[in-house]
């Protein structure tokens, strides 16, 4: 995309939207209905570029991705006229008679820049949500995804015009294009230093951003959890995707009387799951890239590994690997490490525990595994992060009753069902007076029994 066309497609979207041709909500319903059409005609083709791309499996495909996004213009499609309406509020006294109503409006203009992890996922549930507020939408995916980032494309065109929805392809570029341009939202969806550009260039403009992050999300289990379930969750939530989710468990916090009974579980979870050998499963996916695969491979070496640290290069395949007895201050514990890699940290005390878990950024997640009241709620009370689960991973985020977003480092702002609806969509604040009253003693000159009165009030 060129410099010229973009200034086309947003000059396009903005007339379509000063037109009003997003406004009407049964012309909204319409457009995520043959969304909806159009992802289930396209089933196959989707499901064939995510193993491209990714190596995914179709049932992790449709589980993560294609069933999320269905889900969530399901959920869309069923409240949209309750959410687009007005909401009438109380009145101040001082302004009788009066109503006053907040009435929902669309931003405008939207920008919606995508990862390559989930890449229709994480492409498609932000625009339900735009949509359904009423907005004009540029779409960016990611390069890394380019099957998957096609077939986008193809969808997006097939329902919408160019003048409602665009998708943009290309890489750094094309990102740096569309950030210099002046969007009315920016929502993005990646690492913490692009990030970081999203906001600063958005800041230019003073356009509002969300920030979908990610960071180093512990998973806790203390002494009193289910030790098989937990290693059988923690396993699956850890190396679905191959570790490449954002809300992944990206290290283990285990009181030191159930470690050896917690490895011993995951491993054989881990050889259930994908066989004696991993590389070869067509259940483990891949890293995106060699550069992905080099980067994680790096953080293995020289640490303690109980179980995997095989790597395939050719297949850009490292096997679900756990690393014993890890130091605080190892590299693998720096940053996130978005791959099938699970550092293991013993505690003895759980507050202390949780004194290092705060001592770092705001994690995306939090996970504990525990069948102690106390336990549990000392760690969801002690610790600010996005969201987590008790006695679960990841599944926090597949419902579209709750928020899914970051806090502090982890990201600002959050979607999904109403949320998603709400992330777009300004709340206008109106009072209609009525034209039967005029309160004299508002206007000078003000008379101490006007003051005496307006205290009253």
């Amino acid at each position: 995309m060129t410099a010229v066309e973009l200034q086309t497609v947003t000059e396009r979207q903005r007339t379509f939207f000063a037109d009003g041709g997003t406004r009407d909500i049964k012309t909204r319903v319409s457009s995520l209905a043959a969304l909806r059409r159009e992802i289930l005609s396209r089933e196959s083709e989707i499901l064939t570029a995510l193993l491209l791309d990714l190596g995914k499996s179709a049932f992790e495909a449709y589980a993560t991705e294609i069933g999320i996004v269905l889900d969530e213009i399901k959920y869309a499609l069923r409240h949209i006229y309750k959410w687009s309406a007005d909401k009438r509020v109380p009145s101040p006294l001082k302004q009788f008679p009066s109503h006053s109503f907040i009435r929902p409006e669309p931003y405008g203009s939207v920008l919606i820049m995508s990862p390559w992890n989930y890449p229709f996922q994480l492409t498609l549930a932000p625009l339900i949500g735009a949509v359904a507020a009423g907005n004009c939408v540029i779409v960016k995916p990611s390069a890394y995804s380019p099957a998957t980032s096609a077939v986008i494309q193809k969808i997006l065109g097939s329902v919408f015009a160019p003048e409602h929805v665009f998708a943009a392809l290309g890489g750094r570029e094309e990102n740096a294009l569309l950030l210099s341009h002046k969007f009315d939202y920016i929502f993005f969806t990646g690492s913490v230093a692009v990030g970081k550009t999203v906001m600063a260039a958005a800041a230019a403009n003073l356009t509002p951003v969300t920030l979908e992050l990610g960071g180093k999300s512990p998973c806790i289990v203390d002494d009193t959890a289910d030790i098989a379930l937990a290693a059988r969750r923690i396993v699956w939530g850890k190396f679905v995707n191959a570790g490449q989710t954002c809300v992944a468990p990206d290290y283990l916090l285990v009181h030191k009387s159930v470690k050896r009974a917690l490895i011993g579980e995951m491993t054989a979870c881990i050889e259930r799951f994908f066989g004696e050998n991993p590389l070869t499963s067509d259940h483990l996916c891949k890293m995106i890239n060699e550069k992905h695969f080099d980067r994680v491979r790096r953080l293995i070496d020289g640490e303690n590994v109980a179980v995997g640290g095989d790597c395939n290069v050719a297949a850009l395949k490292i096997a679900p690997t756990l690393l014993d007895s890890v130091d605080w201050n190892a590299p693998v514990m720096q940053d996130e490490i978005f791959g099938p890699v699970m550092p293991v940290v013993e505690f003895d005390d759980l507050a202390d525990a949780l004194d290092n878990v705060r001592a770092r950024p705001h994690p995306l997640a939090l996970y504990i595994f525990t069948r102690s009241k106390r336990n549990e709620r000392l760690a969801l009370n002690s610790v600010s992060f996005g969201g987590g689960c008790v006695n679960d991973t990841l599944v926090h985020l597949a419902t579209s009753h709750m928020p899914f977003g970051g806090v502090g480092d982890s990201g600002t702002g959050g979607y999904h069902g109403k949320a998603g609806f709400d992330t777009f969509t300004h709340r206008k604040s109106i009072m209609k007076k009525s034209l039967l009253l005029d309160m004299p003693f508002r206007y000078p000159p003000y008379k101490d029994s006007a003051l005496r009165l307006l205290k009253k009030l």
